[in-house]
């Protein structure tokens, strides 16, 4: 049953890192095309959970003590990369009042990973609970900061696409990063799992 929990594990990583890069080069794409921080941020945020999940694979390579340990700080620290990276952005956007253009394709990223990543956040828990392995909890944790981010984004994109309101994006991505900082001090710190 162990073996066969490693392998679903794995496998769920593996679809992790191949989703978030399809995710993260459409997001940031038509984020940058829309000058949305928002839709970048989810970008970035997709490139760090594609990094969250190599560090999951290489922990299950090894189960040990201290790859656990190296593990989740090198998750909490990515949450924490994506955090300082939309404060600073999207302070700047709020400050000089940047205006994105609407994105379709933005839109549509964000609601195909709404329905996505919960999904795939509830396997992992589920699975990395059974497996007492924290690291692929952090992991799913990350996930759900996933589905998080992309009913913001959405919010955030639809506010100003209806309703002319610029700073919903912005302030969008200032709800990520304190969704961000809040599970990276949990990740950090090793309460995540069982």
């Amino acid at each position: 049953m162990s073996a066969a929990l490693e392998i679903r594990g794995r496998r769920l990583e593996y679809t992790t890192i191949a989703w978030n890069t399809i995710e993260g080069f459409a997001a940031i794409g038509s984020g940058i095309v829309a000058g949305s921080i928002a839709l970048v941020g989810f970008g970035l945020d997709s490139f760090i959970e594609v990094f969250a999940a190599a560090v999951v694979l290489w922990r299950m390579l090894g189960a040990s003590e201290e790859r656990e340990h190296t593990a989740l700080r090198c998750i909490g620290l990515s949450f924490f990369a994506l955090a300082a990276y939309l404060l600073v952005d999207a302070s700047h956007d709020l400050i000089a009042t940047s205006k994105p253009e609407t994105s379709t394709v933005g839109i549509i990223v964000t609601v195909v990973s709404l329905l996505v990543m919960p999904l795939l956040a509830r396997a992992k828990r589920d699975t990395g609970q059974r497996l007492g392995n924290a690291s692929l909890v952090a992991d799913a944790k990350e996930s759900r900061l996933c589905a998080y981010l992309s009913a913001s984004v959405l919010v955030g994109l639809a506010l100003h696409s209806l309703f002319g309101w610029w700073w919903a994006d912005p302030l969008a991505a200032l709800v990520i990063a304190a969704l961000a900082v809040r599970e990276g001090r949990e990740a950090w710190s090793g309460e995540t799992c069982c």
